[in-house]
């Protein structure tokens, strides 16, 4: 779980480090930086303080947790806004990348951070968010860590104008409700919203001829035996011009068809499981062929780290059982991002967030 953003009150979060949206001086203020010092205790926590103060914005220090679930509690001043051309990203990038050093110097393996400088100091929202994913997916590229962004609320949260009206006006377009394709005819059915679907057809018994050679199609079943979607599931071949690459045998295992993808991409394993956003020891499960199959979020993560196309995704997430469905939001929200090859797996989990779905890869 490298990165991942949660609506949670940040002195509950039960990480090594928690950090502090702090002031040069390190005295207590309001918004986080008071809950902070409230939680943890205040004259413990200030006397501790005490001895650091003050500190150059952009700098962080560390002291103990107190009273708060933490080992320690980092405390780094971001910048106050001015106009946006006074040094303030460069600045609020250090408070995260020092924040981040100071982690792992300590010892670390998890953090969570609020998002710095949008509060009092007025730093844009959507601003702030682009600056704090950009720090951390860097520092991330290099190191391991569990990283949780934390906010109190939607309030807390905003993506930019431009962002946002684009990916609602391909949402409004392409996005179906499951109960307005329900006329008797075909149509897709997602399960839970995110986990396995199956193309399903009303009052029909399940189709008995073979398909095609080489395309690859879903056993068609009737509605009542929904319920039984593991057992009617049947996936088969695909073609190569239908998704730019073949899974290969039928029998082949997920984890091979991911290795070859890795191979053709020229991308290394670790380059892949870092952009997915998956940690090392589940990226390790998965390519080991044991006959672990992975969920659909991280299949589309993994399809995201080697960006690839539309069909080329579909045909990954066959082989593991899944498929995308314009009647589940999340599926269509992922589409948007491949169809426009934009494949930053922090700014797509910033909308899935954003329009409440799980994120890719955490």
């Amino acid at each position: 779980m490298p990165l991942t953003i949660v609506r949670n009150d940040i002195t509950k979060m039960r990480v090594d480090a928690i950090v502090n949206a702090a002031n040069t001086d390190l005295q207590p203020g309001g918004g986080v930086c008071g809950a902070i010092f409230s939680a943890a205790g205040a004259a413990a926590l200030q006397a501790a303080c005490n001895k650091l103060a003050p500190i150059r914005t952009g700098e962080a220090v560390i002291t103990g947790g107190f009273s708060l679930p933490v080992k320690y509690v980092i405390h780094t001043a971001g910048p106050v806004y001015r106009d946006g051309k006074s040094g303030e990203e460069a600045e609020l990038r250090s408070s995260y990348i020092s924040a981040l050093d100071l982690a792992k110097a300590n010892g670390c393996e998890s953090i969570a951070f609020p998002l710095i400088s949008s509060g009092i100091y007025g730093y844009p929202k959507d601003e702030a968010l682009s600056v704090a994913t950009g720090a951390i997916g860097g520092w991330l590229a290099d190191n391991d860590m569990d990283v949780t962004l934390v906010m109190f609320d939607k309030t807390s949260f905003k993506l930019s104008l431009e962002l946002q009206g684009d990916v609602q006006s391909f949402i409004d377009e392409h996005y179906a409700d499951i109960r307005e394709k329900d006329r008797g005819g075909p149509f897709v059915a997602g399960y839970d919203g995110y986990s396995r679907t199956m193309q399903v057809q009303r009052h029909i018994t399940p189709v008995k001829a073979p398909p095609p050679a080489g395309i690859m199609r879903r056993e068609a079943v009737s509605s009542d035996r929904l319920a039984a979607d593991e057992a009617a599931y049947v996936p088969l071949m695909i073609s190569q011009t239908e998704a730019g690459f073949t899974p290969g045998r039928l029998d082949e295992p997920f984890s091979a068809t991911l290795l070859r993808l890795i191979d053709s991409k020229g991308k290394s394993d670790v380059e892949v499981y870092k952009r997915a956003n998956i940690d090392r020891k589940l990226f390790s499960k998965i390519r080991s062929g044991k006959g672990y199959m992975p969920g659909k979020k991280t299949v589309v993560a993994l399809a995201i780290a080697l960006e690839l196309t539309l069909p080329e995704t579909r045909s990954l997430l066959e082989c593991a059982g899944f498929a995308l469905s314009r009647s589940v939001m999340f599926d269509v929200i992922i589409e948007y991002f491949i169809t426009r090859s934009k494949y930053d797996i922090f700014e797509i989990n910033n909308v899935l967030f954003q329009y409440d779905q799980p994120l890719l890869g955490c």
